[in-house]
């Protein structure tokens, strides 16, 4: 990637600027103050906004404009792209109204999608892009002068592991969250158990069956004391009766007592009331009849051979007592019918599940034989690449086929001829100072001789012995100037020697990547291998169990089948018992019927017993009436002995009695009808007891699957969690290795100074440098302008690794310097030149550097001048030097 071009409209303190930017290496040069940084700054606000800067965007617009416009074409991966960005600031906040980012396939539009997609385009933010590629002005010990930790996050983020620890992260929060799951899981898991345990304590079965069983019982006795109410009521009616009628005759007797003078009409009337009873009479008789008839119809439904009372009720009792042992028969088996259904229902819901369980490790059986199948074509990749690796080895090590030395054997040659060449340069210094000299003595010699001395002695020139010593001066430059051309070929041909022994030494480096390349490419041939292999044998390993689950599931299934059986069997046997139940029931109520049609008989038949000795009674008065009217007490003897005291006491005593027993019988059968409420209640409570059991066990089967599910996600989290872990460390590790020996090659490159013998990056990226004599130092303990050195080399190393680590697919951005010699002296200025000529020689597209160094200006490619105005304190771009001049 690199810029093509940047154009500025009222940014900061540009009002209008249009600068082209070619590769290779640009040098932006102007007096401090002049604005060179302002333009490199506009590059970095187009890609990445005011927040880059670290600066508002009202410090973005130019004082006393309203709008800023800033427009920067790059070129990306072959593809050409082109910001823009346009700040408003009216005074009360600034604003970005456009930002569009055109790219090959279209335009986007909005701060933050066009700069996503820059940091995605270029793979890194403007953190990463402060620390690989741009050395801001003032920040270029930052690197250096940072913790190990934040060089270590620093540096991780450029080579993207910050990624991979962001992953581990992730999977260690799922981990914890698994856990805590888990644990809330298990927690509800012993909850339930301690529940189902209390549940089946209290065997709900059990004391349903013994709820039903007294409930039925309470049903009977309720029905028994509403049948002995109700003959209570109609005994106590009876006796209200009798006693209500004697009361009547004894008002008559007084009556008739009292008004003797009526007797005849009172006979009359009597024989009208005989006929009345005689009728009264006839209809009980009829009555009687027909109630025998019936009691004769409902004894022929019975099994008994004389419809006597006594004998009903002694077999209404054994038919009561018989229908008893039939509902205790009802209570037992009721229970077993529910459970074996219930266990039936488990039974298929056990298979149900043992075949869903098996079909899911099928699935995972397929699943890893495709990991499996993955596993093996990547194996046969890496076994591709090795032999790949194997030609280009082989290729490398062809070069030193015409080498002047064997493979291996570079650094020395390399280190043999860096010494010949500095020897050589040595002595080509020395013939030049010799040149120097001689040129100096012959022009001091003609000097003398043009004012008549002699050369040597200066004496006057006539007659001395050593005017012609100025013609051997002047062979002795030709001579050195010729010797100082042979030593100009040498160094020469010394210094294609150290180039063509840096290229070997460059092809052994390769050799070594390559190699080690090789080395992980077959250690992936064989955990590809691995993993085949042992995905496959966990996939049979998963088919295997799936089979087993299924031969359980066919067992659960037949198990509910036979319970069902069963349960059929114990339904039957329940039928059979109800409709016996529901048979001596009906016995039991016609016995019932017979005993009530019994006594209504006998009722029946006793008032017309009662009605005729009325009727008798009432002739026997109308004679007297007759005979002997006058005969007061025979009249009322004779009414007195219509009455009998014996019956009239037992109507007395039965209506005591009967008013006695219904004050008690209706409390107690409101007490057993609560009881039996009660018992309703708790037969309900004791149902929904084995629901909620039974949904216990089945919420336990639940949360235990879930809990088997939870562990096996647990491992697998913190297997992946590890797994982030040790590739990040291992990676970092490899990074490390490379980005230590990019950077002794940079260091050693630029820094050529006998002090120092290699720097040691750690895993922790912390640095060493090591003296010649071993000796190590902290980077904090170097002079101000090596450490400043030391720092550029380690941000271009590390701009090499990204580049070779990329392998050509994202470019990366130009390699932006701001000032690097603020803390360099003129020694270590050069040593920079050294490092940016390396950097260019190493395929860097772009190389832009703010500086107003000459030294660096002569190294540039091209440069861009800078110059403000200190009239209008404005910055602009200067082409023509006869200008900059004039200016």
């Amino acid at each position: 990637m690199r810029f093509t071009r940047v154009s500025l409209r009222n940014f900061k303190c540009y009002e209008d600027a249009d600068v082209p930017l070619d590769p290779g290496v640009t040098v932006i040069h102007g007096l401090n103050g002049s604005g060179k940084s302002s333009l490199l700054e506009a590059c970095f606000f187009a890609l990445y906004g005011a927040t880059a800067l670290d600066k508002n965007l009202d410090e973005i617009v130019t004082i006393g404009a309203e709008e800023a416009e800033i427009d920067l074409w790059f070129e990306h991966a072959g593809g050409e792209y082109h910001v823009h960005r346009r700040v408003r600031n009216t005074g009360e906040r600034a604003s970005t109204p456009d930002c569009t980012l055109e790219t090959p396939s279209g335009s986007i539009d909005g701060v933050q999608d066009v700069e996503a997609h820059v940091a995605d385009l270029l793979r890194m933010d403007a953190e990463a892009f402060v620390n690989c590629a741009y050395v801001r002005q003032g920040e270029v010990n930052k690197l250096i002068n940072a913790s190990p930790s934040t060089r270590q996050d620093m540096l991780d983020d450029l080579l993207q592991l910050g990624k991979l620890e962001d992953y581990r992260q992730r999977a260690g929060d799922a981990r914890l969250g698994v856990e805590d799951v888990k644990s809330n899981v298990a927690g509800k898991l012993d909850q339930l158990d301690e529940q189902i345990e209390a549940k089946e304590a209290e065997d709900p079965h059990e004391a349903l069956a013994a709820l039903e069983s007294e409930l039925a019982d309470r049903t009977d006795q309720i029905e028994n004391y509403e049948e002995q109410r109700d003959s209570a009521r109609e005994t106590l009616n009876d006796a209200e009766d009798v006693l209500e009628r004697y009361e009547e005759k004894r008002e008559e007797l007084a009556d008739v007592t009292e008004k003797i003078a009526d007797v005849r009409e009172s006979i009359a009337e009597t024989e009208s009331e005989r006929d009345d009873l005689g009728d009264e009479a006839t209809e009980h008789r009829e009555r009687a009849d027909e109630l025998a008839d019936e009691a004769d119809d409902l004894l022929a439904e019975t099994d008994l051979d004389d419809a006597d009372p006594g004998a009903v009720d002694a077999r209404r009792g054994e038919l009561a007592e018989e229908r008893e042992q039939v509902q205790a028969d009802i209570s037992e088996v009721a229970p077993e019918v529910s459970k074996l259904k219930t266990e039936a229902d488990n039974a298929d819901e056990r298979a149900a599940d043992l075949e869903e369980r098996a079909e899911s490790l099928r699935e995972d059986a397929d699943a890893l034989t495709s990991e499996a199948e993955d596993a093996e074509s990547e194996r046969e990749t890496a076994v591709e690449r090795i032999a790949e690796l194997d030609e280009e080895i082989e290729a490398a090590k062809a070069d030193f086929g015409d080498a002047p030395v064997e493979f291996g054997d570079a650094e020395s040659f390399l280190a043999d001829a860096k010494e010949a060449r500095e020897d050589l340069r040595e002595e080509r210094e020395e013939i030049a100072a010799d040149l120097q000299s001689a040129r100096d003595r012959v022009a001091e010699a003609e000097e003398l001789l043009d004012a008549g001395k002699c050369p040597e002695c200066g004496q006057p020139v006539d007659g001395s012995p050593h005017v012609d010593g100025v013609e051997e001066y002047r062979e002795r430059v030709d001579d050195l100037k010729s010797e100082l051309a042979d030593a100009e070929d040498d160094r020469s041909d010394a210094t294609e020697r150290v180039e063509r022994a840096e290229a070997l030494v460059e092809r052994e480096r390769e050799v070594a990547d390559l190699e080690r390349d090789r080395e992980l490419a077959v250690e992936k041939r064989d955990e590809q291998a691995e993993a085949a292999a042992e995905a496959r044998e966990q996939a049979d390993a998963k088919r295997e169990e799936a089979h087993e689950l299924e031969a359980e599931a066919e067992d659960a299934r037949n198990e509910a089948e036979a319970k069902r059986e069963e349960a059929e069997a114990k339904r039957g046997e329940l039928a059979d018992l109800n409709t016996r139940a529901e048979d001596l029931k009906e016995r039991v109520e016609r016995l019932g019927d017979l005993a009530d049609v019994l006594d209504e008989v006998a009722d029946h038949r006793e008032e017309v017993e009662r009605l005729a000795e009325k009727r008798a009674s009432l002739a026997e008065q109308n004679e007297e009436r007759r005979d002997r009217l006058s005969d007061l007490r025979e009249r009322k003897q004779s009414l007195e002995a219509d009455f009998d005291e014996d019956r009239i006491e037992q109507a007395e005593a039965d209506k005591e009695r009967a008013a006695d027993y219904l004050e008690q019988v209706e409390p107690k059968l409101e007490s057993l009808r609560e009881e039996r409420d009660e018992l309703q209640a708790k037969v309900g409570a004791a149902e929904n007891a084995i629901e909620e059991l039974e949904a216990l066990r089945d919420q336990r089967e639940r949360v235990a699957a879930r809990f088997e599910e939870l562990d096996e996600i647990h491992g697998e989290v913190s297997e992946l969690e590890a797994m982030y872990g040790d590739l990040r460390a291992e990676l970092r590790q490899q990074n490390v290795t490379k980005l230590e020996r990019l950077l002794n090659e940079t260091f050693e490159l630029v820094y050529q100074n006998d002090s120092y013998a290699r720097i040691e990056l750690s895993g922790e990226y912390e640095l060493t440098v090591y003296q010649k004599d071993g000796e190590p130092l902290e980077p904090e303990q170097l002079s101000g302008g090596e450490r400043a050195l030391f720092n550029l080399s380690l941000r271009c190393a590390i701009y090499r690794l990204l580049a070779e680590g990329i392998d050509g697919e994202a470019p990366l951005p130009p390699l932006i310097l701001d000032e690097p010699t603020v803390f360099l002296d003129s020694g270590h200025v050069s040593q920079l030149v050294e490092l940016v000529e390396s950097m260019r020689r190493m395929g860097v597209e772009q190389i832009v550097v703010v500086s107003h160094d000459d030294e660096l200006v002569d190294a540039a490619d091209d440069v861009v001048r800078v110059m403000k105005d200190a009239t209008s304190n404005r910055s602009r771009v200067v082409r023509d030097e006869s200008e900059l001049l004039a200016d």
